[in-house]
């Protein structure tokens, strides 16, 4: 190889691993300009960690990630990841920043739609048990049975009774999962009144984002009060041993994403696995292969 060739190996690599860094920061950027939109409203509460301690810091934890992942896998470990919190409150991208460097076959989201009419006639809990882990699966619920203690109680989807029976029966039903092997770790991504109406009337001003307001969102803004005695209510009633409920300040979303991250890595003793060496194979040529023409009318239109 020569040295022209050698230095045009290194910017091939350099760019490859620019582009696998340039989702995070076009997601980045989504923030930035949501904030910019945000009607000229000062934001509430601290200054915003800074972008290089950030990136520096996500780099680092995606990468232990990664090792969780290949542990999760080796070790046939099942894993259950709640996320639980207001609208707005940074769930999905605290999801996002998760996922984004693993393999979909180990880590996986759920996040379910309204129940069926079908689904409503079931055990409450049925719907949600196909989406368990099974050995080396870690799973991420973008929401969870929990509905029926939030927006199920408030907004009168659910009797009384029916909600009293959530009560009594969850804590049985965590047990079982624990008691079969699962390692079940609850989030709740915690905002504050300011902050929440701050990131509504963000996404308001965003046409990329208005598809995230659903009427429902905007009716939560109105039951605030309500949405909090029912966090409190369910915090105090569903925060045992077995299954315990981590809080997360989230009105910062980068600080809360890393926070995240790290207290789900020291939740889970792991390691190095032991990998077998990959060797790329020489390609097998055949002297009576000729590669065919493409018409040059199936090829995408080079617009840029």
């Amino acid at each position: 190889m020569t040295e022209f060739d050698r230095l045009s190996e290194l910017d091939r690599i350099r760019d490859e691993i620019t582009d696998s860094f340039d989702e995070e920061l076009e997601l980045q950027f989504e923030d930035d300009q949501l904030e910019l939109m945000a009607g000229g409203e000062e934001r509430p509460g601290a200054r915003s960690l800074d972008r290089r301690v950030y990136f520096r810091e996500l780099f680092r934890l995606q990468h232990e990630l990664v090792r969780l992942q290949d542990w999760i896998a080796h070790n046939k470990l099942k894993v259950a990841v709640i996320f639980e919190g207001r609208d707005s409150a940074g769930k999905g991208g605290a999801i996002k920043r998760i996922t984004q460097r693993l393999n979909p076959r180990v880590c996986r989201v759920v996040a379910l739609p309204a129940p069926s009419d079908r689904e409503k006639t079931q055990w409450y809990f049925q719907r949600y048990v196909p989406h368990l882990p099974a050995a080396g699966e870690m799973v991420l619920f973008d929401r969870s049975w929990y509905n029926r203690a939030g927006v199920e109680r408030v907004m009168g989807f659910c009797s009384p009774a029916e909600l009293e029976e959530f009560f009594r029966t969850v804590p049985e039903f965590e047990r079982m999962l624990v008691g079969s092997g699962i390692i079940l770790i609850k989030f709740w991504f915690s905002i504050t009144n300011e902050e929440q109406e701050f990131r509504f009337r963000m996404r308001i001003n965003d046409p990329l984002k208005q598809w995230k307001l659903s009427p429902m969102d905007m009716e939560s803004r109105r039951h605030w009060e309500d949405y909090t005695k029912a966090k409190e209510d369910m915090l105090q009633r569903t925060h045992t041993a077995d299954s315990p409920w981590w809080v997360v300040d989230a009105d910062d979303k980068k600080r809360a994403r890393l926070n995240t991250i790290a207290h789900l890595l020291a939740a889970i003793p792991y390691a190095d696995v032991p990998k077998p060496e990959v060797v790329l194979p020489e390609r097998v040529r055949h002297p009576d292969y000729a590669r065919g023409p493409v018409p040059a009318d199936m090829y995408v239109k080079a617009v840029y």
